[in-house]
């Protein structure tokens, strides 16, 4: 009987040994990556999280974000985590986390126990190592049985790795740096803007607990979709906080009862502040190389401007020109970079809300209200049925729909039949989104019907972008009109050549004879300017009276004194990198320039003849806050502190005494400003740039085709069209004591001798009426 009894005992723990062996063996091998795939240990050293970008104004706002699909996971480090969001989190999902080495026995036991006993409620067995496994290394799609048991397996072994790799603290930091919460909140700092418009160190215990019970099931409770549900998780969640001491009895029947209290706001990159500035500034920082090739011929001096910004711009094309310390270059959706800027939050907000009161509270109706005037509208009377079809057949040739229909075969008559069809579809309005059915031919006239706007503002002193507005609205109108899109720029080039005046010695109230200009053109024909109005005509006038009324005669005056080469190269030497052409008619306005080169040449006779380029980032680090990069103003001298204030003298008799007086009698600025409008040909372009000691801005608007215009001159130009958005802008930031922008005045230089009040005299016939309306003839 002992040697029966020996047998069975031998056999019994032969047969464990061989069981226990043969558990460590099949361990060994999942964890060798024999049964499947296993990360190695460099990966778990370094597990691949995507981090969006952030992008912050020089007030310390959050503008928004760069990130790549649903990624939009902002960094957080332990020490800044809530620790309601902590102990609401073990409590819930892994009450022994501090007790175990990633794999919880005696909740497998609990869970075991469970299934046999038919009781749901014993809860799960995956710890939240476990599950930051399964985060870190998803399961593939459409596994059966075998291979979710098999994929368990795994993820008991990579969490037990995890724990030998890292600390408790950094496991739960990665847990709720991973997490994803749904609607685009990636992670808890993610979840807590998102669901609560807060910052995670200000969220509030329910509010955590309410995040915290998704990890359960996110899509079950999805607080935007099913608020019941997602309260009642929340509950369950506070109850475990009560149950573990982490809240009081009182603190439960508290909170129990408090609803959701999101404040749910959705996250886009084409939502939110400044989308035409994120959207420039992505671009420049991701920019390539430039390769010739790449260029049309059209654009071969975009060529030359990309290659000397790649070579001399550090912010230009720097995600491209920098290291990581793996090698590989920055990426800006997934490196979680945090990028400093010079915008103001605030200023951008006035910025953007003085574009939306002027295009849709005044200018959009009163376009509209010429409709019934016209022939063909939104186009002008003064074009053909022929030239309006040619330019609709070039917008459809544009759009989406045409490239998909052509790529499928079809005919151009074939496409265009089918923009004739209507169809519902949303549009945009200034009172709203709006719902309607439209044929695609009508919803692009319907869209080309809108004006359009570019405004920036920056500070004279620094370079620093203060406010930038592309477009009325980014999710409409995509085409940036600040930095991207060029257009005729009328008298506003005017200042240029009066620079060269000043320069040359000549002063404010020196007078000239106000005749008309003739130039003999190389092919030996002659070109004579002209004035939309005769007044003082046959006189002696000031130069100050001739730009502050953008008289034609005298800026031909003035250019028969020096060359149109000479203007090129003035122009260019204050940072205008635009082609213009050095004709005669140079100082008309023909050339196409950006409203961010006009405002930066305009800002130098803010800054005492000191040019800065335009700066958008100070600083850029990476996500753990150590500093990458440091950008600092780009100046140069470009004209003396005497002419700058002989220039900013001028100007200012456009805005006391010419074009630009409403700024006095409608809008009530009392304090020293310069200024110049600018009207080109048809009234297609309205132009006005403004500067004081401590900012210049300048605005352009005209609609998408230049064939869309108002059809007087009353509305039609600068002073009408742009003028009002600087106005209303100035208005909200003299008004903002926190932003504590000085009236100053321009400081007049020691050596300035001329004379600057030219007279009552001279203010005879003083309008703000823009005479430059003839121009291209």
């Amino acid at each position: 009987m002992f040697k029966r009894y020996w047998k069975d005992f031998a056999i019994f723990w032969g047969l464990f040994i061989v069981f226990v062996a043969g558990v460590f063996f099949f361990f060994y091998l999942v964890s060798a990556g024999k049964l499947g795939f296993m990360p190695t240990f460099e990966e778990l050293e370094n597990p691949k999280n995507k981090f969006a970008t952030e992008i912050y104004s020089e007030d310390g706002k959050i503008l928004g974000k760069y990130f790549e699909g649903s990624e939009n996971r902002r960094y957080m480090d332990y020490k800044d985590i809530p620790q309601s969001v902590i102990d609401a989190l073990i409590a819930t999902e892994d009450v022994r986390f501090y007790d175990h080495s990633g794999i919880d026995v005696r909740g497998l036991f609990r869970v075991a126990q469970g299934m046999l006993t038919g009781n749901s409620s014993a809860g799960g067995g995956s710890t939240i190592t476990q599950q930051l496994a399964k985060m870190l290394f998803p399961r593939e799609a459409n596994q059966n049985f075998m291979e979710l048991a098999m994929r368990k397996f795994r993820e008991w072994v990579i969490a037990v790795k995890l724990e030998k790799s890292y600390t408790k603290e950094e496991i739960i930091t990665m847990y709720l740096n991973k997490f994803d919460f749904l609607n685009l909140a990636v992670g808890i700092n993610s979840a807590a803007n998102i669901y609560f418009s807060t910052t995670p160190d200000s969220l509030k215990v329910e509010q955590a607990a309410m995040l915290v019970g998704m990890a359960k099931n996110p899509s079950l409770f999805n607080p935007v979709r099913r608020p019941e549900k997602t309260l009642g998780r929340r509950n369950v969640v506070l109850g475990q906080m009560l149950k573990y001491d982490k809240i009081s009895q009182i603190e439960f029947d508290s909170l129990r009862g408090l609803p959701l209290g999101l404040d749910f706001h959705k996250e886009d990159h084409k939502e939110g502040i400044a989308t035409y500035f994120r959207e420039y500034l992505r671009l420049y920082m991701t920019a390539s190389k430039p390769d010739k090739k790449n260029y049309s011929k059209w654009s071969k001096d975009q060529y030359a401007v990309d290659s000397l910004a790649w070579e001399t711009n550090p912010l230009y094309g720097w995600c491209n020109k920098n290291l990581k310390s793996d090698g590989s270059y920055y990426n800006i959706y997934t490196d979680g970079l945090k990028i400093y800027t010079t915008l103001d939050s605030r200023m951008q907000k006035y910025a953007e809300e003085a574009v939306t009161e002027h295009l849709g509270g005044t200018l959009q109706p009163a376009f509209m209200a010429e409709r019934n005037r016209k022939a063909h509208p939104p186009f002008s009377n003064d074009l053909t049925v022929s030239e309006i079809n040619d330019i609709l057949n070039t917008s459809i040739r544009r759009t989406e729909r045409y490239r998909s229909m052509n790529k499928a075969g079809k005919s151009f008559q074939e496409i265009k039949k089918s923009f004739d069809k209507a169809i519902p579809m949303s549009v945009f309005t200034w009172k709203g989104v709006r719902d309607t059915v439209m044929s695609p031919l009508d919803s692009l006239k319907h869209y080309k019907s809108f004006f359009r706007a570019g405004f920036m503002a920056m500070e004279p002193s620094s370079g620093h972008i203060k406010a930038y507005v592309g477009g009325p609205d980014y999710r409409y109108f995509q085409y940036d009109m600040v930095s991207t899109g060029k257009r005729q720029i009328g008298s506003t080039i005017k200042p240029i050549l009066y620079t060269l005046a000043m320069q040359e010695g000549l002063g404010p109230c020196d007078q000239v004879l106000n005749v008309q200009q003739t130039f003999v053109l190389p092919d030996g024909t002659t070109w004579t300017p002209r004035n939309s109005t005769d007044k003082r005509e046959g006189e002696m006038v000031t130069l100050k009276w001739g730009l502050a009324n953008s008289v034609n005669n005298i800026s031909g005056w003035v250019l028969k004194q020096f060359t149109p080469e000479a203007v090129v190269q003035m122009a260019h030497r204050m940072g205008i990198t635009s082609y213009i052409d050095p004709v005669p008619a140079i100082f008309l306005g023909s050339s196409e320039v950006s409203v961010k080169e006009m405002v930066g040449a305009f800002s130098i006779y803010a800054n005492k003849g000191v040019y800065n380029v335009p700066m958008m980032v100070t600083k850029i680090e990476d996500k753990y806050g150590n500093v990458l990069a440091n950008f600092y103003p780009e100046s140069r001298e470009v004209i003396t502190e005497n002419t700058a204030f002989l220039m900013a003298n001028l100007l200012q008799g456009v805005v006391d005494e010419g074009t630009g007086r409403r700024l006095r009698f409608r809008y009530g600025f009392k304090n020293q400003i310069g200024g110049k409008t600018g009207t080109t040909q048809n009234h297609s372009d309205g132009w006005f740039i403004g500067i004081t000691p401590d900012l210049a801005g300048g605005v352009w608007v005209g609609a998408e085709d230049r064939s869309i215009h108002f059809q007087n001159l009353a509305n039609g130009q600068g002073a009408s069209m742009a003028l009002p958005i600087w106005a209303l802008f100035m208005q909200k930031v003299y008004a903002d004591k926190s932003l504590a922008v000085p009236q100053s005045d321009f400081q007049k230089p020691n050596g300035v001798n001329h004379v600057l009040d030219c007279g009552d005299a001279d203010r005879e016939g003083m309008t703000d009426y823009d005479s430059s309306d003839e121009i291209f003839d």
